[in-house]
């Protein structure tokens, strides 16, 4: 039998295909990295269910981002000692992402920015934190001490972020005074008279059935003590430290990351990383001017099919008749509720495959809405018992139109974000690629390529809802002029106001709003437009190619089988998909 069982095992081995020891080693790799990133990523690990994380915050402090970037230094080398062409072709398509990610972060690890800059006009660890009692699990007593125990841990949290900013401040790396006005004072809605008060009370509202009153007596006790002992404090000092030391030092004059030390260089990496291509700056804005000038030509056509004179008279129609515009926020909410209600009745004909995950329209919550983006997705979770949320903002609600919802929500919840993100959480993938990556230009281009699926939805109506989706999309192609204006050309704030005013048709609180947040957070906003132009160039190519053979079902399962990607690993992915088809 012993000469058998080893006949058999040397049978198997001369048979075994030649990637199977490069595989073996690509996958245990891989999977240590996934345990690497949980450890690194408490409420990740939360978030799929793994308790690793309870109690605790992570790590923001300079020691620990740098043990992070020699741990992927370590992870890429390994990598790299693995010869991708031995490999199948799934692994190939991990393969090509993981090294992707480890690269782009080892290059932005180089400059001072991404390790000082931590923060933006719109938020950072801080606005992350405050949304903790809407996205943790509150099912058992190990829930609510997780959350009590990450309650208590702010301060640690808090502190760190703190250091490192004043860090930033040492090296001339603050943010430009204009796009932070009023920052302290948001900061400060956190900070409420008693715990009770405050959003972080919210699971203590009701007592579940499976905690005893003896036991959630001590809870809310200890709940009570760490919100206004530790929470409260926390961002009592972060406003202090923002006042009296980060305020004062904001940078004045060219409010673009070019006017910080190498932030030319600095800015063409942000421009690869968020579009994952190699376009340059120039490019960029190149190709906004171009997408400016054709949408605006059809924003023309509308205009003059409304019966006004000009693009500009129906867009001043549009921003200025109280028809467009509610007064009371809890009807607003009840009418992006409805609508988001009519347009997952046309899921099915458009996608094969649906998640199981729901989602839920809110408002931002009220301490994070002031100053804040018309809208944002937040992702949900099953292991948790958490829905998506596609958050709207109440506030100032003269400036929020009601022909800008239907765009809107296919972005943001379906067949935008929640679809995508939900479908990504569901995916018989290894769990580091459903859980652990996110290219934004996928993800936002995949939003942007939503809106234009209203069109076959049949959302925009009206000639004001038509203007609304043209709005939005010349919104995403001002962005690729604005933010490179801003960051490579030396724009002012008041250039990029006047540009997107000029050829957008959102309010100017939408617009001042949007303009901050390119300020502080360069080049994400170029990822939009750029995924969403080569999301349509594929489906224009698949349509040429397979002609009568072309399903869009499943053009789209295809496109949002392997999750999140890089634009060139879709483009390859696709191209495959249509040689099949083709053959079929």
């Amino acid at each position: 039998m012993k000469n058998l069982f080893a006949a058999a095992v040397l049978s198997f081995a001369l048979a075994a295909p030649a990637w199977a020891a490069p595989a073996d080693d690509y996958r245990e790799l891989r999977e240590e990295v996934w345990q690497a990133t949980l450890d690194a990523n408490p409420g990740l690990a939360t978030s799929i269910g793994d308790r690793r994380g309870d109690g605790k915050l992570g790590d923001l402090s300079l020691g620990e981002y740098d043990r992070q970037i020699a741990q992927s230094r370590t992870f890429l080398a390994r990598l790299e000692a693995i010869d991708p062409e031995q490999l199948p072709d799934d692994l190939r398509v991990d393969y090509a992402i993981l090294k992707r990610s480890f690269e782009d972060g080892l290059t932005g690890a180089a400059y001072d920015q991404n390790r000082y800059v931590i923060f933006t006009n719109r938020g950072g660890w801080f606005t992350g934190f405050a949304s903790l009692p809407y996205r943790s699990p509150f099912f058992t007593l190990a829930d609510y001490e997780s959350y009590i125990a990450r309650l208590e841990a702010f301060h640690a949290l808090n502190a760190q972020g703190i250091s490192r900013s004043r860090e930033a401040v040492a090296r001339g790396l603050t943010q430009p005074c204009e796009p932070m006005e009023g920052f302290g004072k948001r900061i400060e809605s956190n900070v409420y008279e008693n715990a009770e008060q405050s959003p972080f009370w919210r699971p203590f509202a009701t007592r579940p059935p499976t905690i005893g009153e003896e036991q959630w007596a001590g809870l809310t006790a200890r709940a009570k003590t760490a919100i206004e002992d530790s929470v409260f404090p926390s961002y009592r000092a972060f406003a202090d430290f923002y006042r009296t030391e980060y305020a004062s030092e904001c940078r004045t004059g060219t409010p673009g990351i070019l006017a910080t030390p190498n932030g030319d260089e600095y800015y063409a990496y942000r421009v690869r990383s968020f579009t994952t291509t190699e376009m340059t700056p120039d490019e960029v804005h190149q190709l906004g001017l171009s997408e400016v000038a054709r949408i605006r030509a059809e924003m023309e056509q509308v205009a003059a099919e409304a019966g006004f004179e000009s693009r500009e008279a129906f867009i001043g129609h549009l921003r200025t008749d109280p028809k467009y515009y509610m007064t009371d926020a809890d009807e607003y909410v009840a009418y992006a509720q409805a609508l988001a209600k009519e347009i997952d009745g046309w899921m099915p004909k458009l996608f094969g495959k649906l998640p199981r995950q729901p989602y839920t329209v809110l408002p931002i919550p009220a301490a994070q809405a002031p100053g804040n983006t018309t809208a944002y997705y937040e992702p949900g979770s099953l292991d948790t018992g958490q829905a998506g949320i596609y958050r709207i903002n109440t506030t100032e609600l003269d400036q929020r139109p009601l022909w800008e919802l239907p765009a809107l929500g296919v972005h943001e919840a379906v067949p935008g974000h929640h679809h995508q993100i939900a479908l990504q959480q569901e995916l018989d993938i290894h769990p580091l690629r459903r859980n652990g990556t996110f290219f934004t230009a996928f993800v936002e281009g995949w939003g942007l390529y939503s809106e234009r699926l209203g069109i076959e939805m049949g959302l925009y109506d009206t000639p004001a809802k038509q203007m609304g989706r043209l709005s939005y999309e010349m919104w995403r192609a001002t962005r690729l002029v604005v933010d490179t204006g801003i960051h490579a050309k030396g724009w002012s704030k008041r250039q990029a106001v006047d540009f997107m005013l000029d050829n957008t048709a959102l309010t100017p609180a939408n617009v001042d709003a949007e303009v901050n947040r390119y300020i502080t957070w360069p080049g994400q906003a170029l990822a939009y437009k750029v995924g969403e132009l080569k999301i349509r160039e594929l489906r224009s190519r698949a349509e040429e190619v397979l002609g009568s053979k072309f399903d869009l079902r499943s053009f789209h399962d295809a496109v949002l089988e392997n999750g999140a990607v890089p634009l060139n690993v879709l483009e390859e992915h696709i191209d495959r998909w249509i040689a099949e088809r083709r053959e079929d």
